[in-house]
């Protein structure tokens, strides 16, 4: 890996600018000083290069903004749930650290954590002191008992009586609260570890034992004390759950975003279009997780059953879509997020594809608003004054998604803040 540090300059020539906004790739060059876009220059001569920059010749691939992703566990999608709930401490922190620089290796440079302790790692990564994404950390998810985020024995007695906290809330993977006000407390906790946004299980899970799919979670006073919290931080609640009924409690306390989904009926999805939530799915197959438990089997094949559903009411409905992938559990699979951002090919065009995991994510993310640790400036656009995050594809994504499936030969140049990470151009 080739790591240069920012600020004297980088000049990217000879190369097809798609900038995440427009429809398809133009030839240009783009200059980036210290870890912001400086210039973008389209069908003309490179602009002159200021002393001590340094200039890459892309040989007439793409460059394009950095990927994103909506939905990822960084601190679980590393190991296994043995890993998370029976190793030392600092297993699960160095698992982390290694799947963010294995995500930024695959060519994604922000993403939306959805549960653990990852403030700290953002920081880290932030100063430059490993390789790794922007992230969006949502710190823990919240839960109610029984509920999707509830990982203590069955024999315990709940945290709400007193009971033993379970090992996904000791490492701040999770936080089970029942009540109003004791959300109210969770979701405050949260913020004062620094989260971006808020995330709420408000309906039943795979991986989770004791929640069938169609239980409704958290009551609509307990999603409204959520929601209140995180409204006078600034930023936004987003909600874990599939079926209709739990999609519309949610929404209608006032969570701005849906993870899943999968199991509403096009009613829902008519009804999240008119109140402008945002809809962060997935394009599931049964083969993207393996659960040892036949109840889990089954709820995920239940799941993936909804995909295709799900994505074509959306798309009909002008739902604001995110994309991200939610991978957890095995490490074996992991590599399948960039794979899974070439599937969504199966229902949009690349060009739609390339907008939504880049600008289109980027809008959801601002949602954080004054929580937002990146809004200094754009991101997921190739644009003046936006973050340097890019992206130098040999080959056209923007007609051909199949070249970002193997980004170890096609990921030629990966830059992040600036800072060169890759460089496979000379």
């Amino acid at each position: 890996m080739d790591v240069d540090h920012p600020g004297a300059g980088l000049l990217v020539t000879n190369v097809r600018v798609f900038d995440g906004i427009g429809d398809e790739a133009v030839p240009g060059h783009v200059r980036v000083e210290r870890d912001r876009i400086a210039e973008v220059v389209l069908g003309a001569p490179p602009p002159r290069s200021a002393r001590g920059t340094t200039v890459l010749d892309g040989g007439g691939g793409t460059l394009m903004p950095g990927l994103t992703d909506a939905h990822v566990h960084l601190f679980a999608v590393g190991g296994t749930m043995a890993d998370l709930q029976l190793a030392p401490t600092g297993t699960v922190y160095y698992q982390a650290l290694a799947s963010a620089r294995d995500m930024l290796m695959r060519g994604f440079t922000t993403v939306r954590d959805m549960a653990g302790d990852t403030e700290p790692l953002r920081r880290v990564l932030d100063r430059g002191l490993f390789p790794g994404p922007r992230i969006y950390p949502s710190q823990a998810a919240v839960s109610q008992t029984s509920g999707h985020g509830d990982f203590g024995a069955v024999h315990d007695t709940p945290t709400a009586f007193g009971g033993p906290q379970a090992r996904t809330e000791q490492i701040g993977f999770t936080r089970v609260a029942d009540g109003p006000e004791r959300v109210l407390a969770a979701v405050r906790e949260q913020l004062r570890k620094g989260a971006a946004q808020i995330k709420l299980m408000a309906g039943g899970g795979v991986v989770s034992e004791f929640d069938p799919l169609d239980v409704l979670q958290f009551t609509t006073a307990e999603l409204e004390a959520a929601v209140a919290a995180a409204a006078d931080w600034g930023t936004y609640v987003t909600a874990h759950v599939y079926t209709s009924e739990g999609v519309r409690r949610a929404v209608d306390a006032g969570v701005r975003c849906i993870e899943h989904g999968h199991l509403v009926d096009e009613d829902t999805v008519r009804h999240l279009a008119e109140r402008g939530v945002w809809l962060s799915t997935q394009p599931f197959e049964v083969d993207d997780h393996h659960y040892a438990s036949p109840d889990s089997a089954h709820k995920n094949r239940e799941v993936c059953e909804g995909v295709a559903r799900t994505f074509g009411w959306a798309l009909r409905h002008g739902v604001r879509l995110a994309f991200g992938t939610d991978l957890v559990f095995d490490p074996t699979q992991a590599d399948r997020q960039i794979r899974m951002l070439v599937r969504l090919g199966k229902y949009l065009s690349p060009v739609e594809t390339l907008k939504l995991a880049t600008s289109g994510n980027a809008e959801l993310f601002r949602l954080s608003g004054r929580r937002d640790p990146y809004r200094a400036a754009p991101l997921g656009v190739v644009t003046p004054g936006a973050w340097a995050d890019l992206l130098v594809v040999d080959g056209d994504p923007t007609t051909d998604l199949s070249v970002l499936a193997e980004p170890e030969r096609n990921l030629r140049l990966i830059v992040k803040g600036g800072v060169v990470h890759k460089n496979d151009l000379d």
